[in-house]
């Protein structure tokens, strides 16, 4: 006998409803999944995939990007002290901040936004007299003192001056106004969100504003961000997504986020995370 119409409706309901929690539950569990993926797991089409992420979309529990989705997350206007972030995803920044060294190379004039990952950065220039001459421009007071090294007569370091954020980053006028008169070789950029529609974002207006004028002073802009800080949505936007030459990430992101990354910004760097034995 042929169930009824009205059974069949509701059968149907129930699996969208089931797959769509198990898509939400993977989004959230991950930062981003692909439609390809999805396909396999749940045995469907891509279609079904398709309208599914797109009734999450509706409801606003994800975002849509081109070959799948990513979380949705709340904008925010709560910034972290330098103290609070910088054990958050250690192992992960200091895999980003080897990375970036790689890159460098001597002769170099740089630029270090603030930020936990950049700090890292600016340790690991402090301990490689390889790297020499090189002129480092940063507002971070973390980095500037890491980088003192008054017997290293190679490594020139300038300081923009600006009024102090809560993450230890000089922002403001003086800032903007020193960077505006400076042209550096690379920028390398800690950023509090990455999303691929909201771009590169900060909880700090005027942190935000001094990291354009930083942006505007490179020639290369290097974003240093673990992946932790993929699907992340802050208050203030930096920049876009496609201003990035390079995203140094590490090795945890997500496929479905390294993927769209390829698709956006010039280059993507996945750094193997190395863990350090106690």
């Amino acid at each position: 006998m042929f169930a009824r119409c009205s059974d069949v409706r509701e059968d149907v309901r129930v699996l969208a409803t089931q797959r769509q929690e198990h898509i939400l539950a993977r989004v959230r569990e991950h930062g981003a999944v692909r439609v390809t993926d999805l396909v396999g797991e749940l045995d469907v089409s891509d279609m079904t995939i398709r309208r599914d992420i797109a009734e999450l979309a509706r409801q606003g529990l994800v975002r849509r990007v081109h070959g799948g989705a990513v979380d949705h997350q709340p904008r925010t206007s709560h910034e972290p002290g330098f103290d609070a972030k910088r054990d958050v995803a250690a192992a992960q920044k200091d895999a980003v901040a080897r990375a970036i060294i790689e890159s460098l190379r001597p002769g170099l004039a740089i630029a270090l936004s603030a930020g936990t990952t950049t700090h890292r950065v600016a340790q690991l220039v402090a301990a490689t007299p390889t790297l020499r001459p090189l002129t480092v421009v940063t507002n971070s007071l973390p980095a500037a003192a890491a980088l003192h090294r008054p017997e290293d007569l190679e490594l020139d370091v300038v300081l923009t001056g600006g009024t102090r954020t809560p993450s230890d980053a000089l922002v403001g006028p003086v800032a903007t106004s020193t960077l505006a008169k400076l042209r550096v070789d690379v920028l390398v950029l800690g950023v509090h969100g990455i999303d691929p529609d909201a771009g590169l974002t900060t909880p700090n207006l005027l942190e935000a504003e001094t990291n354009r004028a930083l942006v505007g002073a490179a020639n290369r802009v290097v974003v240093a961000a673990d992946h932790t800080k993929w699907g992340e949505v802050a208050l203030a936007r930096i920049a876009p997504l496609d201003m990035v030459d390079v995203l140094v990430t590490d090795d945890a992101l997500p496929t479905a986020a390294a993927e769209v990354a390829r698709s956006v910004v010039r280059k993507l760097v996945l750094a193997p995370t190395t863990e350090v034995s106690p």
